[in-house]
């Protein structure tokens, strides 16, 4: 039996792997949805669907999707804002996404077969995958009720040291899922408190409590519930616009020391303790042929043998071309690639970086960067490279 899995990317930034990226979580230089992705693939999914900003195709096709393309069916769909019933439209100065149901609605067209949903910058585990397959396999056509199924982990197993996270607390009948309470999840004087997103007071959560991390097994048949159901959610959330939990801000390199002093003057505490620094290389295409070839954007990761520092390749571009980039003053090079094949050139380019991790009490992180760059550009006379 096929069975696709959906992953929700449409969060993440415009510069994917960039400036909001997400950083490789091993020393391939895999992102956390590679792991995924292979775990499907091992449990018997057929298929993925990316489920993507359209302003952000060209950039996650390049860096993911060329990647698993040649060893599962791959479908891009596009979560817009504007994709609502009829007679609804986007709230003036709504930004804020309308969540998983309406995720899983913008994939109708392209889904016709059981599914499994979930986010991409969360590792689930082969387990899960194995479980949610094995269920999205069975024939529950002679049930009495559609059955929906959900992965469910022990509160204490999704956890970190640093800070809180969002799960869905569960209450269940012994068999089915009666509750799910989106919550912030962290321990507070010894206890782990859950705030509800919504609203509502804080609760204990035990650390065996069943939570979600928004992982679900369905079967088309959702599709003809939640077309339903979300317009009783559009009227219900219509001016949910001006409020959040967590706000995530891209100002860019040359927008850091302004961000900074707004955080200062309204009293938020910042942290920037690590940068990274290295060189763009370029060099004839035909030397790195055998892997650009293959993979578009691959991850070299090299431990040096005297100081164990991991030296990694990033921002591959094969048969593309370097720039001079000028940020507040400072010369430095970046690299493009174009997907015009009269534009392509004879030379690939990647950078080669090394991370910089600072302790207390530094915490200019971006400033040491800045002064790297400038003495290179004194020393270098305005040759850089």
């Amino acid at each position: 039996m096929n069975k696709t899995l959906l992953i929700m990317a449409a969060g993440m930034g415009s510069r994917f792997g960039g400036l909001k990226q997400i950083e490789p979580i091993d020393e391939y230089g895999n992102f956390i949805i590679d792991y995924s992705i292979y775990d499907a693939i091992k449990v018997g999914f057929t298929k993925v669907v990316f489920i993507i900003k359209k302003e952000n195709y060209d950039i996650f096709r390049e860096t993911v999707g060329k990647r698993v393309e040649n060893r599962i069916d791959v479908e891009y769909v596009f979560q817009e804002l504007d994709k609502l019933p009829n007679g609804y439209s986007v709230p003036e100065k709504r930004v804020k996404p309308w969540g998983t149901a309406h995720a899983i609605l913008c994939c109708k067209d392209v889904v016709n077969e059981n599914f499994a949903i979930i986010n991409s910058d969360d590792f689930y585990g082969r387990d899960a995958f194995r479980v949610i397959a094995e269920f999205l396999a069975k024939d529950n056509s002679d049930s009495k009720y559609q059955e929906y199924a959900m992965a469910g982990y022990m509160a204490k197993n999704t956890l970190t040291e640093n800070g809180s996270v969002k799960r869905g607390v569960c209450a269940t009948d012994g068999k089915y899922l009666t509750k799910l309470v989106e919550s912030k999840i962290e321990y507070v004087d010894g206890k782990l408190m859950a705030t509800p997103l919504e609203g509502g007071e804080d609760f204990v959560v035990s650390e065996d409590d069943t939570v979600s991390m928004n992982m679900f097994g369905f079967t088309p048949h959702i599709f003809d519930y939640l077309e339903e159901k979300f317009p009783i959610f559009l009227d219900n959330h219509k001016d949910n616009i001006d409020t959040c939990n967590e706000l995530i801000i891209s100002v860019g390199r040359s927008g850091s020391k302004w961000m900074s002093k707004i955080c200062e003057n309204l009293d938020i505490p910042t942290s920037s303790s690590r940068v990274d620094i290295g060189v763009r290389v370029e060099l004839p295409a035909v030397i790195f042929s055998d892997i650009t070839d293959e993979l578009y954007e691959s991850k070299i990761v090299y431990r040096t043998e005297k100081w164990e520092d991991n030296v990694r390749t990033f921002c591959m571009n094969p048969n593309g071309i370097v720039v001079n980039e000028n940020t507040n003053g400072i010369i430095t090079v970046n690299g493009h690639s174009y997907e015009d094949p009269t534009m392509k050139t004879e030379n690939t380019n990647f950078a080669l970086l090394v991370s910089k991790n600072f302790s207390y009490p530094f915490k200019d992180s971006n400033g040491y960067g800045e002064s790297i760059a400038r003495l290179s550009n004194m020393l270098g006379g305005g040759v850089i490279v």
